[in-house]
């Protein structure tokens, strides 16, 4: 079950070219929508914003209050500077408790696979999140994976191993790997290319040009 995180913002009326001076301020314009209540611009501080959020899952609920309202909200989209990579801006999604949503749920491996000690072995996470459908309060933050029953090379956890209860969907179907034991030769094999040739002058010249885009862009 998801736990709740808090958060604090104001009602925003800045628009547009004003929001460059809101962000000189240290605030973070964002945006909380949902079913319910439509869509609402938003301020929060970037600082508080940015220490509440930094590893936060996707699938985390937040207690969101705006001015004395309070939202359950997921995080829905996160946008950053390119060159500065601090947050630029946020959006929310509101949920109600009483209806079910559809999220990304990461998956966290845990315990140690016989097959590495015992072969040149990896493992390969091929889902790294798993698509998930369950009423807010009932949302795992993680999914947890014990990887100690991969034993030989080949060797797979799948969604259908999973045992998540009733009250938790995944929408995925069960003969797909979360994560399987190969060789390492047989890795090492896959991952070799063959180098590209790129003009340097070119490659320079548009990382020029998106430079001055996105400076453009956040004026």
């Amino acid at each position: 079950m998801s736990s709740e995180h808090k958060l604090n913002a104001t009602h925003r009326t800045l628009i547009g070219k004003q929001v460059k001076t809101m962000r000189q301020e240290g605030k973070l314009p964002a945006v909380v929508y949902g079913k319910h209540i439509g869509s609402i611009p938003i301020t929060l501080d970037l600082r508080d914003a940015t220490l509440a959020l930094r590893g936060l899952p996707s699938s985390a609920l937040i207690n969101l209050e705006v001015d004395g309202d309070s939202h359950t909200v997921l995080v829905r989209d996160k946008q950053y500077h390119v060159l500065k990579g601090h947050l630029m801006h946020l959006d929310f999604q509101a949920v109600s408790m009483t209806e079910k949503i559809v999220a990304m749920v990461p998956v966290r491996l845990h315990g140690t696979a016989p097959v590495m000690s015992e072969y040149e072995a990896m493992l390969i996470s091929d889902l790294e999140e798993l698509e998930v459908e369950a009423f807010p309060g009932d949302l795992p933050e993680y999914i947890d994976v014990d990887v100690s029953s991969i034993v030989e090379l080949g060797d797979a956890i799948t969604v259908g191993s999973l045992s998540l209860g009733d009250k938790v969907n995944v929408r995925h179907e069960d003969n797909e790997n979360i994560v399987i034991a190969i060789s390492i030769a047989t890795r090492e094999e896959e991952e070799v290319i063959e180098p590209a040739e790129f003009e340097p002058e070119l490659i320079a010249r548009g990382k020029a040009e998106e430079e001055e885009e996105e400076d453009e862009e956040n004026e």
